[in-house]
């Protein structure tokens, strides 16, 4: 029967330790005074982990609340003694005496509960409050059957270990009572058997031996000196045999507790009572209780600790003075009322940190636990975290939390928390305890270089030297140690459709400065747009990228050119003069190009005698022309239009003025500094029919002299009006025909010259104004108020540069690079198809005329 008890018995005690093990908790024993290095019990195992784990998981364990005497081996998983256990120590008279401990195990992170109780084994002995008690009894006035209470032992240990007994040396007078004073406290009472008699035995010496229910039983002992004594023969006597108090533990000292009050019907010296307290359980209530003798009133004389001691249990003696003095007893109980008097407090068993930012919710960041040496609804718990995002805590067991992520993290928005961790008491007004945690997030790679802006525009004069800086470009990554290193970078852009970027500019990697590799020309390239791309040195890489626009700026580097007429020559076309004359003009080329022109006498005021052509590969106001008459000086029949470059008469010309006037003629631009050109227009002072001939004939020098002679042969007065009314007819004739054929080209002719094969641009000048013409552009430039002229002269870019001028190399270029120049298309401007047309097609009719006249 009983094997089958034992082996049910077992079969419990092992149902028990796996349900301990499914909820986390496993509980040991292990006797005090255990030996170091012994083993309570295999953690490891009974925690499920397989051999070796222990070590490779870090199983470590962590004590809560009081000091542990027993450590985890990391080798084997066991649990072992580290340090002497001494239940008393740990717990005092608290049963049973339980150690909570916590296991932790790393990778992944875990924790279980291990409840460890030390039993007690029968090591401490009974121990009387003095070795030595001396009483005093009167000899036949103490009846047989009169009680004298003794100091009862006390044991440290739990039990059955402090359950005493009491023995009594062996008297004819006397033996012992052992009485039970309440559910803890057993006191023996010494009883008087027999009558005393003094003269027989004045003294009587006794041993009371105090037994525990140990195995083996330990002793103590105390020795009673009773001395026999005659007269007095009544003891004083307490109203009440118990006074039970209660006080909370946190009265002040010199608070009052109770009054004791004892009378003695004799009288005189034997009815003075003194009041001591004694028997003290446990012992320490002597440090904080004392009795005044004389009033009986019991005051605290130190500050009570209900989590130390939460109840004491004394006497109080009332001896008289008479002779012998006579005592009588009674007992004090006092409880101790618990307060809310500790605050709770959080512990960190484990931190991880630094925290990814791209940790996901729930991960656990530390493991806390809470405690409060309170009882009851003081000790009861509650906690939280400030502030309450992106951390929270989840309650595992009892006392025990887990901090986790529950919002996700930015390491660019906060790369470090201060959490504080609150926990407040249920007691009334509540304690509350905090414990800081710094939480530091570690970055990832999750975002991408920017730029501060997302066009970059940088303006430069042209002609900059190679390697000057043009600007620079910066790209921001929040990101921090490579995640936020940016790197430049130039994309391979073409610009004007044949050359790379690179060719022109270069991005350093480091700084994000943009360095001119060559030195840029206006005339090439206007702007230059390309894109810088940042990287970041993350893993995965991350980028962005940034437009840059580089307008380049013109200066003044390029002098004007002057242009050949329609028909030939060096830059003059020449005008008609008065009354229907022609002539032609000479030109030549060299740093001082020679021109020519004719006008007849008496050409009246105004009259247009030729019309100096120049053009400036600059662009606005490097490329404004003003022409200006540098020689003769003074009072001259012609002038110059300021920005027109006409030649026309200031008044009627004379034969005064001699037959030929050389004027200098400077032609500049508005540049600064500016730059010019100089031509010399040879004017020759001739009769009308003579200018016509020399323009019809379209020749220079000597041959406009021959076509002068064939003319002179007509100069007879009959014959010159035949052919002057001839001529008048067919001139009006063509000048019909003429205008027909100029309203039907006007739009064509204009159209064909615009979408030629190189581009060209249009300047409007001004009100006085005139039209200057840049190989470079397609498109129309106002740059002052006000209708423009009516004279137009439009180039080809395929025309052979100036005399002079150094070719530039051209490209085309997108046709809306520098669509930036904004004002009003330049009101009234037309073709001039005005007179060259015109007289031209005179000249060439009326030549064979002339010629065959002859």
């Amino acid at each position: 029967m009983w094997v089958c008890c034992g082996g049910v018995l077992r079969v419990l005690l092992l149902v028990q330790a796996a349900w301990w093990v499914s909820v986390g908790q496993v509980r040991y024993s292990v006797s005090e005074e255990a030996k170091v290095g012994t083993v309570v019990g295999r953690v490891a195992q009974d925690l499920g982990l397989e051999a070796g784990d222990a070590e490779a998981r870090r199983l470590r364990l962590v004590a809560q609340g009081r000091r542990a005497s027993v450590e985890v081996s990391g080798a084997s998983g066991e649990l072992v003694v580290s340090s002497r256990l001494d239940r008393e120590e740990l717990c005092g008279k608290s049963a049973p005496c339980a150690l909570r401990l916590e296991v932790l195990v790393e990778r992944p992170l875990r924790v279980f509960h291990v409840e460890l109780e030390v039993t007690d084994i029968n090591d401490n002995a009974p121990v009387f409050p003095v070795a030595r008690k001396n009483l005093s009894i009167v000899e036949f006035n103490t009846l047989p059957g009169s009680r004298f209470p003794l100091e009862g032992a006390s044991d440290a240990d739990v039990g059955s270990n402090a359950q005493l007994s009491y023995t009594l040396s062996p008297s004819e007078h006397f033996s012992l009572d052992v009485q039970k004073s309440n559910e803890r406290n057993t006191v023996p009472d010494l009883v008087l058997t027999k009558a005393l008699d003094r003269e027989t035995v004045p003294v009587h010496r006794l041993v009371v031996t105090a037994s525990d229910g140990g195995r083996p039983s330990l002793t103590g002992t105390m020795e009673l000196v009773i001395s026999v004594l005659d007269a007095n023969d009544n003891a004083p006597q307490f109203n009440q045999s118990v006074y039970k108090v209660q006080l909370p533990e946190n009265a002040a000292e010199g608070t009052l507790v109770t009054r004791v009050n004892a009378t003695d019907p004799d009288e005189g010296s034997n009815s003075e009572v003194t009041y001591t307290a004694t028997n003290f359980i446990p012992p320490s209530g002597r440090d904080v209780i004392a009795v005044n003798p004389k009033t009986g009133e019991i005051r605290l004389t130190g500050a009570l600790d209900f989590e130390d001691v939460s109840f004491f249990d004394f006497r109080i003696e009332a001896r008289d003075n008479g002779w012998p003095s006579l005592s009588g007893h009674c007992s004090v109980e006092l409880e101790v009322l618990d307060v809310n008097d500790n605050a709770p407090e959080v512990r960190v068993t484990s931190l991880s940190v630094p925290v990814s930012e791209d940790a996901s919710v729930g991960t656990v960041v530390a493991l806390l636990s809470v405690w409060d040496g309170d009882s009851g609804a003081n000790g009861r718990v509650r906690c939280w975290v400030r502030p309450s995002s992106p951390f929270g805590l989840v309650s595992r067991l009892s006392g025990s939390y887990s901090l986790v992520v529950r919002e996700a993290l930015d390491r660019e928005r906060v790369s470090e928390y201060e959490v504080e961790v609150l926990a407040e008491d249920g007691g009334s007004p509540s304690l509350s305890g905090r414990r800081g945690v710094r939480v530091s997030v570690s970055d990832v790679n999750d975002n991408a270089p920017s730029f501060s802006q997302a066009v970059y525009t940088v303006l430069t004069r042209e002609n900059n030297a190679a390697g000057a800086e043009l600007g620079r470009v910066w790209a921001r990554d929040p990101d921090e140690a490579g995640n936020g290193r940016v790197r430049y970078s130039l994309s391979e852009a073409v610009v004007g459709g044949w050359r790379s970027a690179s060719s022109y500019v270069s991005v350093d990697a480091e700084s994000g400065r943009v360095w001119a590799v060559q030195a840029l020309d206006y005339e090439e390239v206007q702007v230059l747009e390309f894109e810088v791309r940042a990287v970041d040195a993350g893993e995965p890489p991350l980028s962005g990228n940034a437009t840059v626009q580089v307008f380049v700026v013109d200066e003044n580097d390029n002098a004007p050119s002057l242009l050949p007429p329609a028909g030939g020559g060096a830059g003059v076309e020449a005008g008609g003069g008065a009354g229907g004359e022609s002539w032609s003009v000479e030109g030549s080329s060299g740093a001082v190009p020679s021109l020519w022109a004719w006008t007849s006498w008496g050409s009246p005021a105004g009259q247009v005698v030729a019309k100096v052509r120049a053009v400036d590969a600059d662009s606005g106001y490097n490329a404004w022309l003003r022409y200006e008459l540098w020689e003769p000086r003074g009072k001259v029949p012609f002038r110059v239009g300021l920005y027109s470059g006409e030649v026309r008469t200031t008044r009627a010309l004379e034969e005064a003025d001699g037959p030929r006037q050389r004027l200098v003629i400077v032609v500049r631009d508005h540049g600064e500094p500016p730059r010019s050109v100089t031509a010399t227009l040879s004017v020759s002072l001739v009769e009308g029919v003579e200018a016509a001939a020399a323009v019809a004939a379209g020749s220079s020098g000597p041959r406009a002299s021959s076509v002068a002679e064939e003319v002179s042969l007509f100069s007879s007065p009959s014959s010159r009006n035949v052919w002057l009314v001839v001529a008048i007819c067919a001139v009006s004739s063509l000048l019909v025909l003429a205008v027909v054929l100029y309203v039907a080209s006007r739009w064509s002719a204009r159209a064909g010259v615009v979408s030629g094969p190189g581009p060209t641009t249009l300047v409007c000048a001004s009100e006085v104004g005139s039209w200057s013409y840049s190989q470079r552009q397609s498109r129309s430039l106002c740059v002052a108020e006000g209708a423009g002229k009516s004279d137009l002269m439009v180039f080809s870019p395929n025309f052979p540069p100036p005399p002079g001028a150094a070719a530039k190399e051209t490209q085309p270029e997108p046709p809306a690079l520098l669509d930036t120049v904004s004002g009003p298309p330049c009101p009234g401007t037309r073709p001039d198809f005005r007179s060259r047309p015109l007289l031209l097609l005179f000249a060439l009719l009326t030549r064979p005329m002339f010629l065959g006249w002859s």
